[in-house]
């Protein structure tokens, strides 16, 4: 790849407009930018930042996403699933991620911290040690996923069935228990 961009700031560009030159971008800031349906397939970015970005239905064929941070963005149907898995590592902050996809990802450890996460697929993902504090997780899906040691006490309105997760040491609050309690149609109050 013979286009590298090294510790730039792209600030307010509209890149659905203005094309991102195909390249490496390395500890690079993304602000106030628009890729909605952008193809960012094929391209490298590592120790970047996105900040109040609209990434809604990018597509991420084979793209490299290490250490990446997402603040404040706008994320719906993010394919994380089409990313490269190697060196994958990504942490979300106030995003929202509706619809996206990490189906069969590895993201031990990723963070999650006041996320709106509807509908978002999680099934046979590795998510041991993530931690969704203060996040949103109506209609997700985990299924064959491994929960070991996550950390969903200040998550709200999810439904993971224990017998179709691996949830060993996971941590949840009691009023969040429910939502482990689902698949046996029983009424709690």
């Amino acid at each position: 790849m013979s286009n590298t961009f090294f510790e730039q700031t792209f600030s307010k560009t509209d890149f659905t407009k203005h094309e991102l030159v195909k390249g490496e971008y390395e500890a690079c800031v993304f602000e106030e930018c628009d890729f909605s349906g952008v193809n960012l397939s094929g391209f490298r970015f590592v120790q970047c930042s996105f900040e109040e970005c609209n990434l809604s239905l990018i597509k991420l064929g084979n793209t490299t996403l290490n250490e990446i941070t997402f603040t404040d963005c706008k994320m719906l149907g993010f394919p994380a699933e089409h990313a490269n898995p190697f060196g994958l590592e990504v942490a979300f902050h106030q995003c929202v991620l509706n619809h996206a996809s990490f189906y069969k990802l590895k993201l031990k450890n990723t963070r999650f911290s006041s996320c709106k996460l509807e509908e978002v697929d999680f099934s046979e993902c590795d998510l041991s040690a993530a931690v969704f504090d203060e996040c949103e997780l109506t209609g997700a899906t985990f299924d064959q996923t491994n929960l070991e040691k996550a950390d969903f006490r200040t998550a709200v309105r999810y439904t993971i069935n224990p017998a179709t997760n691996r949830i060993k040491k996971a941590k949840f609050s009691l009023r969040g228990v429910a939502g482990l309690l689902t698949q046996f149609d029983i009424i709690i109050e």
